[in-house]
């Protein structure tokens, strides 16, 4: 009898160890197993989970000698402490988290960014975690698709899944973030048609950029949007009219992409829009807004690296806030206008000059405007070399980036060449 009782004296302990805990013990079961995930070679003496000591209670001891750091805890109900917050630290662990089981019911936080995890993320545990806030996976070695369980985070503000190796599409259920705020999924692999996310009421800022996203851009994008960058993919058509109806936005980075057309006057005349990037893209022209650019918030456009024709389009002098401009390795033929010049050298007072005008590569002919000819090398940044201008030699600080082209080459651009 006393043998038996002896045997069962651990599993006594540990009853009574668990009923007086601060930690309540679902969640210190978590924090065990996550530290097991690791691979122990990249558990460093200085970091975080190498003061994970589990002899003790974690939240009665964190910030002590055997927890330093981490996690955080609050008591939420009937006196226990729930883990509220997992923040690792940029302590270069690796392994995966795939085993893990996410019982953290009260988990807001979970930040596992910038270190060497791989392998897939759980595919149902994810959705235990109710109250979760922020989820940053970002720049790690996370492979596979991402689960569609994470859609039914419905308390989720930000989503970090950026610099890892996900492929496959992004799930249709991601509509069900309805509390999202901020979508980094740039730097993976992602494919096929992006989703409409019209439903995300909330979502300001969106980076699907540098990945294999293809066809066109979604019809429409929430009304909330600030920034909106989609760079290095594959998407095709034009930008969509809703984009300049977003009254809201600041940023738009299109470029390196197979989209073509007109570029929609409703960017040049956009309130709030600061910043337009479409470079190396296929559009061809550049539609003229009714307000001739007057109205326009626009600070930097950038629409090198394309197949636009024509003149250059004078209402992107009229622009009062406008000081970066770049048209290089276009199409562009006619004289450089005159109103280029001024705002660059002699702006009217209210007007922003053009630090930056990037002319080069294009078709331009004539004389060099008498304004950009008398200006000094450190007055502003302009290239127009690779064009078909008169006395544009490479000595001259705006004539470098290229010899002028060939008479043959000029006059093979049409008949507007003289």
């Amino acid at each position: 009898m006393g043998t038996r009782n002896l045997a069962l004296f651990p599993l006594f302990m540990a009853v009574l160890l668990s009923v007086h805990s601060k930690t309540h013990w679902e969640d210190t079961q978590v924090l065990k197993q996550l530290k097991n995930a690791l691979d122990p070679t990249s558990i460093s003496s200085a970091s975080c989970v190498h003061s994970w000591d589990f002899s003790v209670d974690p939240c009665d001891n964190l910030f002590g000698q055997k927890f330093t750091c981490g996690f955080r805890c609050d008591t939420v109900v009937s006196g226990a402490s729930r883990v509220t917050e997992l923040n690792l630290d940029q302590a270069g662990y690796s392994g995966s988290i795939s085993s893990v089981f996410w019982n953290l019911p009260y988990l807001e936080t979970l930040d596992l960014s910038t270190n060497f995890f791989s392998g897939p993320i759980p595919a149902s545990s994810f959705s235990n975690l109710a109250r979760m806030r922020l989820l940053s996976l970002s720049d790690n070695s996370f492979s596979g698709e991402v689960p569609t369980s994470i859609g039914s985070l419905s308390a989720l503000e930000e989503l970090y899944l950026n610099g890892n190796g996900f492929n496959g599409s992004v799930p249709a259920s991601f509509v069900g973030l309805v509390s999202l705020k901020r979508l980094e999924l740039q730097s993976n692999g992602f494919t096929g048609a992006f989703p409409d996310l019209l439903d995300l009421k909330n979502l300001y800022y969106l980076d699907g950029s540098d990945n294999r996203f293809s066809g066109e851009l979604p019809s429409v994008f929430p009304a909330s949007l600030v920034q909106l960058a989609m760079r290095n993919n594959s998407f095709e058509g034009g930008i969509p009219g809703s984009v300049g109806k977003l009254v809201n936005l600041q940023v738009v980075d299109l470029s390196h992409n197979q989209l073509g057309g007109s570029v929609p006057a409703a960017l040049f005349e956009h309130p709030s829009l600061e910043q337009l990037t479409l470079s190396f893209n296929r559009f061809s022209a550049v539609e003229t807004p009714d307000s001739s650019g007057t109205r326009s918030g626009l600070i930097a456009v950038d629409l090198s690296d394309n197949e636009i024709t024509g003149f250059l389009p004078p209402f992107l002098a009229f622009m009062p806030k406008l000081s970066a401009l770049s048209l290089e390795n276009n199409d562009f033929t006619g004289m450089i206008p005159v109103i280029y010049a001024f705002k660059t050298a002699a702006p009217n007072p209210g007007i922003s000059p053009l630090e930056r005008l990037l002319l080069g590569g294009n078709y331009l002919f004539g004389p060099i405007p008498e304004p950009l000819r008398r200006m000094k090398p450190d007055s502003a940044t302009v290239r127009l070399g690779g064009n078909c201008l008169f006395r544009c030699p490479t000595f001259l600080f705006f004539c470098e980036g290229g010899e002028q082209k060939s008479t043959a080459e000029c006059r093979s651009a049409g008949p507007m060449i003289p």
